[in-house]
């Protein structure tokens, strides 16, 4: 592959900037800003980004048909609006281990989505993965412990992080027939858009509320972090590995991320990795794992292409 190189950077990238965030936001919430005001910052911020920015790649495309409509809405709802408010408002009470290990199932609920939507096949192995995933994420979500966010127990915010890995898979079987039809810039703009008018009237009061005076430069530069590298570098080289990438090169980058996110949580004395928490990891790698082996196809059906972010 000619740009093989370049892949496997933007990729890890990718991964290192998710990752990191797991952390980094953990030092901005709840002390100085609510999570729904960090989401509104950050979409607004990449809603007029992109938006700009399909203007001048693409000037003429436009998302046509009340079907593609719709459907803009529903991602848009979907996988940035309900996604990052329950990102951040399960990220606020659990630790950064558990979020980052829980959100590793979007790929499972994408293939059940895919069954439900698009009937794909499920397979014994992906039934199996699905089980096994669900256990290792049932048994974070109901181990008890006191995390951060004044010491509250983390089972509300391990479920808002379940429930955004949800929302997440379905947005990517609903948007690809988008991304797919029209160009990506284009797609982004328009669901970023409808995800301000779902995060603005949610947060604007923890907006308003801070006194920005008092921030420390660290927390400025933690913002800054968020709002560009996590909303739209992430995308952005996201968006163009996904030219390149193979199905199975996207799978080994799903278990880059949490395997990042829990070594700088530990090297930042965020969260402790207890044997526990590593048994529920290879709980849902090896679930996500079975997941992600495309069925083969038979004779009979044209095999379906695999939701991608």
């Amino acid at each position: 592959m000619k740009n093989s190189g370049k892949v496997h950077a933007a990729l890890f990238v990718v991964a290192l900037i998710y990752a990191a965030n797991y952390s980094i936001s953990k030092d901005v919430m709840p002390r100085y800003m609510g999570p729904f005001g960090l989401v509104v910052l950050r979409i607004v911020g990449a809603a007029v980004f992109f938006g700009v920015l399909s203007r001048l790649v693409a000037p003429q495309d436009r998302i046509r048909g009340r079907a593609d409509h719709l459907r803009a809405v529903a991602s848009g709802i979907l996988g940035i609006g309900l996604n990052q408010l329950l990102f951040f408002s399960g990220l606020n009470l659990t630790s950064p281990i558990n979020a980052s290990l829980i959100q590793t199932i979007a790929p499972v609920v994408t293939v059940l989505a895919s069954v439900v939507l698009l009937g794909e096949k499920i397979t014994f192995p992906r039934l199996l993965g699905i089980g096994l995933a669900a256990a290792g994420a049932a048994s974070i979500i109901l181990s008890r412990g006191p995390v951060a966010a004044g010491g509250q127990d983390g089972l509300l915010g391990n479920v808002f992080i379940l429930l955004n890995a949800t929302a997440f898979g379905i947005y990517l079987v609903i948007v690809m027939p988008l991304m797919r039809k029209y160009h990506p810039f284009t797609v982004l703009a328009r669901i970023f858009l409808v995800g301000t008018f779902i995060a603005v009237p949610a947060g604007w009061q923890q907006v308003l509320a801070p006194d920005y005076a008092s921030f420390p430069p660290g927390i400025w530069a933690a913002i800054a972090y968020m709002v560009v590298c996590l909303t739209i570098l992430a995308y952005l080289l996201n968006n163009w590995a996904l030219k390149y990438a193979s199905p199975a090169l996207l799978g080994a980058y799903i278990y880059l991320q949490p395997a990042l996110a829990v070594g700088i949580a530990v090297a930042l004395g965020k969260d402790t990795l207890t044997l526990t928490k590593a048994l529920q990891a290879l709980l849902i790698f090896g679930g996500v794992f079975l997941v992600s082996q495309k069925p083969r196809p038979t004779p009979e059906a044209v095999p379906l292409e695999p939701a991608q972010d």
